[in-house]
C-alpha cells in the first residue's frame, strides 16, 4: 500500500520568495527564445547564455531558500519543475532550429517527456499529486542546463568555442541518459501505485483510525 503523508504546514501558500524566483524564471523563457531566434547575433547569443546561466543558478537557489526559510509549498513543487521543463524544451527547439543540435535529439527528449506526462496524467486522474523530483532527475536537468550554454558558445569560431562544444556535448549525452533514467524511475513509481489499485482517497480511508 502506498504511504500517505499529511501536507506540510503552510504548504498552500503562494506568496513566497522561492515561488517568486520560479515565476521570474518562467518569464525569462520568451525573452530567451526571442534572443536566440530573433537577432541571431553574437551579442544576443551572449544574453541568451546569460539567461540560461541565471536560470540554472536560480533553480539551485530557490530550493535552498525554500528549505532555509521553511517556505516549501505545493505551488513551488509545480512551478520549479515546470520552469526546468520549459527551459529545456525551449532551448532544444531553439538549438535545433539554429542547426546546433540534430532533431533526433529533440525527439529523444520529447519522447521521454511524453511517456512521463502520460503516466502523471493517469496518476492525477486517480487523485495523486505529482511525484517528487528524484536526485537523478535533478542531475539530468543540471547536466542539460550546463550543456545548452556551452553548445551555444561552441556554435561560434575559435579554440574556446571548440572546447565549449566538446564539453557541451559531453553534458548533453550524460544529461539525456540521466533524463531517461529518471523517466524510468517515475514510470516504475507510477506502475507500482496503479498496480496496487490505490487512489489517494482510498489510501487515506485505509489509514483512518477505527
Amino acid at each position: 500500500m502506498p504511504e500517505v503523508t499529511e501536507p506540510a504546514q503552510h504548504a498552500d501558500r503562494v506568496l513566497t520568495i522561492p515561488n517568486a524566483i520560479s515565476v521570474a524564471r518562467l518569464l525569462g523563457v520568451p525573452v530567451f527564445l526571442w534572443l536566440v531566434l530573433g537577432p541571431r547575433t553574437p551579442t544576443a547569443d551572449a544574453w541568451a547564455v546569460g539567461i540560461l546561466i541565471a536560470s540554472a543558478a536560480s533553480d539551485w537557489l530557490d530550493g535552498k531558500i525554500a528549505r532555509a526559510l521553511h517556505q516549501e509549498s505545493r505551488l513551488g513543487q509545480v512551478l520549479d519543475p515546470a520552469a526546468d521543463r520549459l527551459y529545456i524544451a525551449a532551448t532544444i527547439v531553439a538549438l535545433a532550429v539554429r542547426g546546433i543540435i540534430p532533431w533526433w535529439l529533440v525527439g529523444l527528449l520529447a519522447a521521454r517527456e511524453l511517456a512521463v506526462g502520460i503516466a502523471l496524467a493517469v496518476l492525477r486522474r486517480r487523485g495523486w499529486r505529482p511525484l517528487q523530483v528524484s536526485l537523478v532527475g535533478k542531475a539530468a536537468t543540471l547536466c542539460l542546463l550546463y550543456a545548452f550554454p556551452l553548445l551555444f558558445i561552441g556554435a561560434h569560431a575559435g579554440p574556446v568555442a571548440t572546447f565549449a562544444r566538446i564539453v557541451g556535448w559531453a553534458f548533453a549525452v550524460w544529461g539525456t541518459a540521466l533524463y531517461w533514467w529518471s523517466g524510468g524511475l517515475y514510470l516504475i513509481q507510477a506502475r507500482r501505485l496503479l498496480a496496487g489499485g490505490w487512489s489517494l482517497e482510498s489510501a487515506r480511508k485505509e489509514l483512518q483510525p477505527p
